[in-house]
């Protein structure tokens, strides 16, 4: 198996200059702790782009957090902030069929390519240097998966992919330490209609 952080370590080693940077955030925990790590080393542009996210009130809720996030932590250097269109209908078409699918399935990995697709297509318009997202410091997200869909796109699209398992040292406590410090909103499921209608299925069960 690749050890990412390996990979995003090598690249760091790499830099002799500071790079530009899409860096696709799916709600503000998780870009706590990858904001304060990559800030050492990239200009940060922050994109939120999530179609995933039910219902439109929970889309707004987090990018309320993360917009806060940005402008509350001390980081080295400013955090720009891009909000991607809310388009529901393209999760709902690259969902269908897949309803049923268990979590962390097929219908994840559509969806991680569709919001990773869009970062990657504003990386290259824009002409950043780097894209990546903050997606594997989820432990319950697959960081294999995520990176092969980074490296295809990264061919396609003709701009590199930061390779990246941010749940890596530690990465992932560190996120909810910076949580419970910036009192940020943590949601308890990922964002679609389906993962919510696991979540309180689990929480009615016990």
């Amino acid at each position: 198996m690749i050890n990412y952080q390996r990979k995003l370590d090598e690249i760091i080693e790499g830099l002799s200059e500071r790079k530009t940077l899409l860096l696709h955030a799916c709600c503000a925990p998780c870009s706590s702790y990858v904001l304060e790590y990559l800030d050492n080393f990239f200009d940060i542009t922050v994109f939120y782009y999530n179609p995933n996210i039910s219902p439109l009130s929970e889309y707004e809720k987090r990018i309320s957090e993360l917009r806060r996030l940005i402008s509350e932590m001390p980081l080295s250097h400013e955090i720009n902030f891009l909000g991607g269109t809310y388009e529901p209908e393209k999760f709902d078409n690259i969902a269908k069929g897949l309803e049923n699918v268990p979590e962390g399935g097929e219908r994840c990995f559509r969806c991680y390519r569709l919001r990773m697709e869009e970062a990657a297509k504003i990386a290259a318009e824009k002409g950043f240097d780097y894209f990546t997202t903050t997606l594997s410091i989820s432990p319950h997200k697959n960081a294999e998966k995520l990176n092969e869909i980074g490296e295809e796109l990264e061919k396609e699209y003709n701009i590199k992919y930061l390779y990246s398992d941010f749940k890596k040292k530690n990465g992932y406590k560190r996120s909810i330490e910076l949580s419970r410090e910036y009192n940020l909103y943590r949601q308890n499921y990922c964002g679609c209609i389906y993962s919510k209608m696991i979540s309180e299925k689990m929480k009615f069960t016990g």
